[in-house]
């Protein structure tokens, strides 16, 4: 059974910061969101994990395989280097959506994001790599570059990737309670429980219907994020060179 372990990440007291002692210019606010992104991908990505930005004042990291120190560490890195903090909720389940649920509330339980007493919350459980698998799916789009970025103009082609992307991401969550991320270009990786072939093929149906965009999707498993990240990486390699819809890792050709 695949057991993902999600972190909640959260900029304490961040929107008054934001306007006080006045408003701050727009593209400061944007650059500071963008590098601390960064350098928690960064640190998150050297222990084999997964994040993802969100909408930058919150944050989502896949987090098997980091401890509770990694976690208290990653806290002291940001608190060195930002006029910010940041506060980390982490829970376990094999249902994605439920995990980040758990770690949502253990944040939330320590007051508002908006709290000025609230800061550096760390709670949550951990579990090493060995405790269970994850699984992860990477979805792209059919001849993105053919269809839209050769053929449209920059904002069009980002809205019709929007859209697939929004119509994905609802679906998978309420479908399967995965959580399924936008990482540029025309990629989405998701968070995902155990599904079979048919599920996913009834996921691209829907956003075939729904958006007007064909998906192909490879599917990973492994101790990590990384692990199980790459397995989908070469499964949707398998997809592009057969032709095929959904590809697992491992199967044979």
């Amino acid at each position: 059974m695949t057991r993902p372990q999600l972190t909640h990440i959260q900029i304490d007291n961040y929107g008054p910061w934001t306007v006080e002692p006045e408003p701050r210019r727009e593209m400061d606010l944007q650059t500071l969101q963008s590098r601390l992104f960064a350098d928690i991908a960064q640190f998150v990505g050297s222990r084999d994990g997964y994040a993802f930005f969100t909408r930058f004042d919150n944050m989502v990291a896949v987090t098997n395989g980091l401890d509770q120190a990694d976690h208290e560490l990653l806290q002291e890195s940001v608190g060195n280097r930002y006029p910010i903090s940041v506060s980390l909720g982490t829970a376990v389940d094999p249902v994605p959506i439920e995990a980040l649920e758990g770690a949502t509330q253990r944040v939330q339980a320590a007051g508002s994001a908006q709290d000025r007493a609230r800061r550096e919350v760390l709670g949550g459980e951990y579990r090493p790599p060995e405790a269970g698998d994850v699984s992860i799916a990477h979805f792209d789009v059919n001849d993105a570059t053919g269809k839209y970025t050769d053929r449209l103009n920059e904002f069009d082609s980002f809205i019709r990737i929007e859209q697939a992307y929004a119509s994905l991401m609802r679906y998978m969550r309420e479908a399967h309670g995965a959580l399924s991320f936008f990482v540029g270009g025309d990629n989405v990786i998701a968070i995902v429980p155990e599904m079979t072939e048919s599920e996913y093929q009834e996921a691209i149906d829907h956003v075939s219907d729904d958006a007007d965009v064909e998906l192909k999707v490879g599917v990973g498993f492994g101790p990590t994020p990384h692990d199980a990240g790459i397995d989908a990486k070469h499964a949707l390699e398998d997809c592009r060179y057969d032709g095929t819809r959904v590809e697992f890792a491992g199967e044979d050709h």
